[in-house]
């Protein structure tokens, strides 16, 4: 039954150009310049250069996209009173050919980036199976496995699962035994330990490699190989002396047949060139230094880039100003050429606001960390969390999130991303609220320095904090050391 009624309800929805400016908010550097290459593409009325003597908020301030204006222009003919059009005309003196596609000398500098080609790990493999006298069969088994084998050299499918691939996708009917049998043809190929099924074999593999090559003591090889084959348990969780009780060895031969294991490569697949993956430069968005104690700070140049409004589309809508707009084609013209001008001007204004946010954001960092900048020693971080900044900057704890998740500063003393001066307070026993990060120093230094034949379990540092004035539960010790990715004391043991 259809009923009408009256209701009363309070909504919060996002404009465009808020949701635009959370987006530019939270990329990094890199993400930057390609987003603005990418509306560049989109929008052709917005250009890369400096700014003309008149700028673009003072052109664009008046804009109105509503609803009502629209109406009224699409309504009214002749009319174009719901916006001047000298407001978008500015004069300036760019010359004409600067503004084409090939607007280049030959003294220009051409910042091209070369693509390189390399073969992938994959395809090393499958290039070395060409050397192997192998009919069409073996060849397609051979291949597959090949095509199964990870990034990092290993196996990791069942050889069934694979018989069933090759059942199903290519008709070929194989069995286990003959899958077993080419693949010990495929890891006797380079890397050594390629297409092993886990870690132990794979380091069998590769001893054994070196004994049919006798790269070594063929004595001290043969005892590691017998290690991994037999006590590879033991090994990994370093119970030595289960393994000299074993073997009935002493402490240098089980020392040099250690560090030939841990020499060995577990990962195979990333020992060759073509399995390394590109390493991803870090871009600082602030750059500070120290000048005699006045911190000086600034936005990296990247993320504030010379963007204004095309000249070619302000001289179009001069050119339509002048002329009287009666067909429907022109109207639709000036409307979409109003929409390009209207959606350059909200970017270039949504970059000016990132900017700014940035920059007011870091300083109240950086007067609320002064000391810690000062000086770079971490236990001078205060506790710090992000309610603390939003209410120094008068902003939502969202915002400030968003600046401080990938955003890195460059000091002298290394480059730091924001979101690692946040931490959480302690208190000592003086009654001192000091960071969870001046904790984690003390730990770190307090463990390097350990003697490696007796390193410090967790009860032993809990006692070195309360030493130091730091009540805290040995959970929490053991917390911190595998937030900083310190394995326990028996794992850190060295002969």
């Amino acid at each position: 039954m259809l009923k009408q009624s009256l209701q009363q309800r309070l909504l919060q929805k996002l404009s465009p150009q808020q949701i635009q400016m959370m987006k530019l908010l939270q990329v990094t550097t890199m993400e930057l310049e390609q987003r603005i290459k990418e509306e560049m593409e989109v929008n052709p009325a917005l250009e890369e250069g400096e700014d003309e003597p008149k700028t673009d908020d003072e052109n664009f301030s008046d804009l109105d996209a509503s609803t009502p204006e629209e109406e009224e222009f699409e309504n009214k003919e002749n009319s174009r009173e719901d916006f001047n059009l000298d407001e978008y005309i500015d004069d300036d003196e760019i010359p004409s050919y600067k503004l084409n596609v090939k607007n280049s000398g030959e003294d220009d500098e051409r910042r091209e980036i070369p693509i390189t080609g390399t073969l992938s790990f994959q395809d090393s493999l499958i290039s070395q199976l060409g050397w192997r006298a192998l009919d069409d069969y073996h060849f397609v088994l051979a291949e597959t496995l090949i095509g199964n084998i990870d990034d990092d050299g290993y196996l990791r499918r069942e050889l069934s699962s694979i018989c069933d691939d090759l059942a199903f996708s290519q008709s070929v009917s194989t069995t286990e035994d003959e899958l077993r049998e080419v693949l010990e043809m495929v890891q006797e190929f380079d890397p050594p330990g390629v297409g092993a099924r886990d870690l132990q074999e794979c380091l069998v593999l590769q001893l054994q490699r070196k004994i049919r090559e006798a790269e070594g003591n063929p004595d001290i090889l043969n005892l590691a190989l017998k290690i991994v084959q037999k006590s590879m348990d033991a090994f990994s969780k370093k119970h030595y002396q289960k393994i000299q009780q074993k073997f009935n060895i002493g402490d240098q031969e089980l020392k040099d047949a250690v560090n030939e294991i841990l020499h060995l490569n577990p990962r195979p697949g990333n020992s060759t060139s073509e399995g390394k993956k590109s390493i991803q430069h870090v871009i600082p968005d602030f750059l500070l230094f120290n000048n005699e104690g006045v911190l000086e700070l600034s936005l990296n140049s990247r993320n504030a880039p010379e963007l204004r409004i095309s000249r070619t589309y302000r001289e179009m809508l001069e050119t339509y100003s002048k002329s009287n707009i009666n067909s429907r084609e022109k109207k639709e013209a000036v409307q979409f050429v109003k929409q390009k001008l209207d959606a350059a001007s909200w970017f270039i204004n949504a970059i000016k606001e990132r900017q700014n946010t940035l920059l007011m954001t870091m300083e109240a960092i950086l007067n609320y960390q002064r000391d810690y900048f000062l000086s770079g020693d971490e236990t001078k971080l205060k506790p710090m969390i992000l309610k603390d900044i939003a209410e120094m900057v008068n902003m939502d704890i969202s915002t400030i999130s968003r600046v401080a998740n990938s955003k890195y500063i460059q000091t002298n003393f290394g480059t730091i991303l924001l979101k690692n001066l946040f931490s959480e307070s302690l208190s000592t026993d003086s009654g001192e609220e000091v960071s969870n990060k001046e904790v984690k120093k003390i730990l770190s230094e307090a463990i390097a320095s350990e003697d490696k034949l007796k390193p410090l379990n967790d009860d032993r540092l809990c006692l070195i904090l309360k030493d130091k004035g730091y009540n805290i539960a040995r959970r929490t010790v053991a917390k911190y050391r595998e937030q900083m990715n310190i394995p326990v004391a028996r794992l850190r043991k060295t002969l």
